[in-house]
Formats: structure tokens, C-alpha cells, sequence
């Protein structure tokens, strides 16, 4: 009998090129979905006759009333090995297998430098009225030399991005809950007082935290008044850290001077989301994981956990626990 498995977000149209799909040949039939797929009941139509589906990272959230959707489904793949867009619990209670791919830090590091430098030089306004024949130099950049970077989040990404941030000649402050003076330095950073120490001394923060109950809304107005007036904002991790509407005040009325944005509320973000025209934004699409290496590393694994699971044995098992 021959499987079915659906590859959810390609995008691009490049999972079944970025690896090696034919140990599934003779077992599996392999499709993927080009477009997001935000409506419940259409998702589940187009997974309805899949026993195996492989995630884009948490784009698509599998939660109870969804899995039970998906009588014929036993085993769903996630790219990454970390996803609280899925029930895990709600999957093994229907007898669902839950496996993950490894993911490099470095493209979202490498991410968070394209931001930071396009906002500090204007990259994109001077590149704009470069090609359409506008003034010659109409901005001034900032420094980052000796300026202060911001850290929210000294994990693998933050850690690294604070070392760039050294090479740079930039002082580093750093702030998470649970961090401590002695991690801060072991990163090159210095331990910030508090949160709001860090907004009100950064010249450009940063944000690398993982999405929870603690950090939902950890930037709200409050906290972004409290930066500076000539300050940018930086976020590749997840767009419910910083509330969107205060955020967006922060943007119209100059409470900072822009941000640079990788994560949204709603993605694909709407045609007439304002992030979209303000000119004090430089955003891209979720871009932050999104590279060659990176794929080819997801989808590779992907295929592996397949054959595993196939074979009884599945490695990389996600378990919540």
C-alpha cells in the first residue's frame, strides 16, 4: 500500500529538489502545498487522505480539533526540533508520531545583521533613490561603532549575534529573565539591570526569545517608550513578544527611530497590513531560517524520519515531555 504525504509551505517550490526524496519511492507519494493555508476546513480537505504530513517550522498550527480532522494521519514532521504550534499531547492521544529535523542558528543571526545594518545606513531608501534617479546621499546613517546593542535573549542566536556586535566595536547589554552576570560575560555582554535598563541604554535592540507565557507582550508601550527617540528595534524571533499596536504608535508618533522585522502576527502579512508602507520599517517575509543549507537540512531529515518511521523505528521524537 502506498502512503500519501503532503510538504506543507513550499514556498518556494524547492523541497523536492533540496534532497533526495527517492528512498520513499516505492512506499510513499510525496506532494507538496505551494500556498499557506490559514482556513481550517480546507486544510483539512487537502490533508484528508495523508498519513504523513511534514510542517514548515509552527506556519501551520496542528492543534486538537485539527488533528482529529485527520483520521488517516500517523506521522507529522516538523522541520526543527521544537514547534508549540503542535499539540503534542493531543497528537499521541490519537496515535500520531511527532519527529523534528535539526536547524542552524546561524541564518537567523545572519538575518539579524541584514536588518540592523539596512535600518543603521538606510539601505533601502538610498537604494530606492538610487535606481530612480532621486538625490544623491539623502540620509545620514548611524555608527556602530560604540554604540550600544541591546540583547533580549542570550541563547544560541543572541550569543552569537553578541559576537558580531563585538567585531563591530559595539558595547553589548543583555537582559532575559533567568540571566546571569557570569553567562552575560561568557557571551561578551553585560548583564543589564533590568528590561527596562536595557531599552533605555541600547541604541538598537534586538530581540532573540522564545515565544511563552512570559514573553508574550514583553514589549508593550510602556517598554517602548522607554527607548531612545534615535533607537531601532529588531525582531527575528516572534511577533507577539512586542504588542503590535503599541508598536505601530512607536512607529507613527517617533517614540523610536524604526524596525527592522522578520516576524509577524499574521503571515502571509495582509496587502494592507501599515507594516507594509511605513517608511520607518525595513521587514521581510520570515525570512530568518530561510536559506539553502538550512533547507536542505530540513527536508533531508524529514526523509529520514520517514524511512525510520517506516521501518519502526523513528528517531528525532518529539514528546513534549
Amino acid at each position: 500500500m502506498t502512503l500519501r504525504c503532503a510538504v506543507l509551505d513550499d514556498y518556494q517550490g524547492v523541497a523536492l529538489t533540496l534532497a533526495d526524496w527517492s528512498p520513499l519511492a516505492d512506499r510513499v507519494e510525496v506532494r507538496t502545498v505551494r500556498e499557506h493555508i490559514t482556513d481550517r476546513d480546507k486544510l483539512a480537505a487537502v490533508l484528508a487522505d495523508c498519513e504523513i504530513v511534514v510542517a514548515m517550522r509552527e506556519r501551520t498550527p496542528f492543534d486538537a480539533d485539527l488533528l482529529r480532522s485527520l483520521p488517516r494521519l500517523r506521522l507529522l514532521v516538523t522541520t526543527g526540533m521544537r514547534n508549540a504550534s503542535i499539540d503534542l499531547s493531543a497528537a499521541v492521544a490519537q496515535g500520531v508520531t511527532v519527529c523534528g529535523t535539526a536547524s542552524s542558528p546561524t541564518p537567523p543571526v545572519e538575518l539579524t545583521w541584514a536588518l540592523l545594518l539596512g535600518l543603521a545606513r538606510h539601505v533601502t531608501a538610498e537604494n530606492r533613490a538610487l535606481r530612480e534617479g532621486g538625490p544623491w546621499q539623502s540620509a545620514v546613517g548611524q555608527d556602530l561603532h560604540g554604540r550600544t546593542l541591546g540583547l533580549l535573549g542570550l541563547g544560541k542566536i543572541g550569543t552569537r549575534v553578541a559576537g558580531i556586535a563585538t567585531a563591530f566595536g559595539m558595547e553589548v547589554l543583555a537582559w532575559s529573565q533567568n540571566l546571569t552576570v557570569r553567562r552575560a560575560a561568557d557571551a561578551g555582554a553585560q548583564l543589564a539591570g533590568s528590561k527596562e535598563d536595557l531599552l533605555s541604554r541600547s541604541d538598537f535592540v534586538s530581540i532573540h526569545l522564545v515565544l511563552s507565557d512570559r514573553t508574550r507582550g514583553l514589549l508593550g508601550e510602556r517598554e517602548l517608550r522607554t527607548m531612545r527617540p534615535h533607537a531601532y528595534l529588531v525582531n527575528t524571533s516572534r511577533a507577539a513578544i512586542v504588542d503590535r499596536d503599541a508598536l505601530l504608535r512607536a512607529l507613527r508618533e517617533g517614540w523610536i527611530a524604526g524596525a527592522g522585522l522578520d516576524v509577524f502576527d499574521t503571515e502571509p502579512l495582509p496587502a494592507d497590513d501599515p507594516l507594509r508602507s511605513l517608511p520607518n520599517v525595513l521587514a521581510t517575509p520570515h525570512l530568518g531560517y530561510v536559506t539553502e543549507r538550512n533547507y536542505r537540512t530540513f527536508y533531508t531529515e524529514a526523509v529520514e524520519d520517514i524511512t525510520a518511521f517506516l521501518s519502526g523505528t523513528p528517531v528525532r521524537l518529539l514528546t513534549g515531555g
